[in-house]
């Protein structure tokens, strides 16, 4: 196994310490088989879209791939042979099966025209430029290769972020940041638009896990490997009590019938091509043979605005 990357803590735009990402799933590693379930299942999810392409993809590169949940599944769909991993933490980059390269997702060691199928699966929401990282994915892509991501989106956890926010005002005085921003639907194409990637498709899912208690939620997210890595974040040891409280919180605010309290996870799955001449392009303006107007059984009336004004 090979590592490589390059990471800088004295970058002032770097909104995460990728240092600290690292060293969380390091730390996951030994006991990540208690807690990848929901990597495993949204690497089923996105695995299962594979299913509905006709295109073959020999040579496919699992970005940020944990464990080897997406590699495993995507080896036999869609015509896939042979998968090469690529993890930020080698400890975990160790545990699955078949080629493997410790590398960071913001600097991919791949040459261009290496692949003919990227994908990464809840990796992405842990990099500073994912313009940048989705580019170097683009660029690692052959001629109409495709591009599959899945990442965690803007509304996951917002249960635990509102407990969070309020424990922490009531016992500090203030906040901290302790969740990380991510990503919005309407976000999600712009981001693959502006990687370069033609044919931009983007939707959302929602996986809600119950828990038994608040706590037993904030204990998965470390075992998952998914601590606070922001930069701005304290960096002095929380005091037990902000968790107790935020937990008493969470449960007085969603506990279920039950006595169980939802987690929601929202998913953004992405989808994208790398640029080839044989794809889809948009009609010259002006080439339709049929007015629009007549298709929908109006009247066409004019903006007084000239096209290109």
């Amino acid at each position: 196994m090979l590592y490589i990357g390059g990471m800088s803590d004295t970058d002032a735009m770097n909104v995460f310490d990728r240092r600290a990402v690292r060293a969380h799933r390091d730390r996951a590693a030994p006991g990540w088989a208690d807690y990848s379930f929901l990597k495993e299942e949204v690497a089923e999810r996105l695995a299962d879209r594979l299913l509905d392409i006709r295109r073959s993809f020999p040579l496919a590169l699992d970005l940020g791939s944990h464990g080897g949940e997406m590699a495993r599944r995507m080896v036999g769909k869609a015509g896939i042979e042979r998968v090469v991993r690529a993890e930020l933490s080698p400890a975990l980059a160790a545990l699955g099966d078949g080629p493997v390269v410790a590398a960071d997702e913001e600097f991919l060691p791949f040459a261009p025209n290496s692949f003919d199928l990227v994908a990464s699966c809840l990796s992405l929401h842990w990099v500073n430029d994912v313009p940048g990282a989705l580019i170097q994915a683009r660029r690692a892509l052959k001629p109409d290769g495709m591009f599959l991501g899945a990442m965690l989106g803007g509304e996951t956890l917002f249960e635990l972020r509102r407990c969070l926010m309020d424990a922490e005002i009531e016992l500090l005085g203030g906040l901290s940041p302790r969740v990380s921003p991510m990503a919005e639907v309407r976000d999600a194409g712009g981001l693959l638009q502006r990687a370069g990637f033609a044919l931009p498709v983007v939707d959302s899912d929602t996986i809600t896990v119950s828990y038994p208690s608040a706590l037993r939620l904030m204990r998965d997210l470390r075992g998952m490997g998914e601590g606070n890595a922001v930069h701005q974040r304290r960096r002095q040891v929380p005091p037990r009590a902000l968790f107790a409280l935020a937990a008493q919180k969470y449960e007085s605010l969603y506990a279920e019938a039950d006595g169980t309290v939802p987690a929601t996870f929202q998913v953004l799955y992405m989808a994208g091509w790398a640029p080839d001449e044989s794809q889809q392009k948009p009609l010259r303006r002006g080439s339709a043979a049929q007015r629009l107007a007549d298709a929908l059984g109006t009247d066409e009336r004019s903006t007084g605005i000239k096209p290109g004004a």
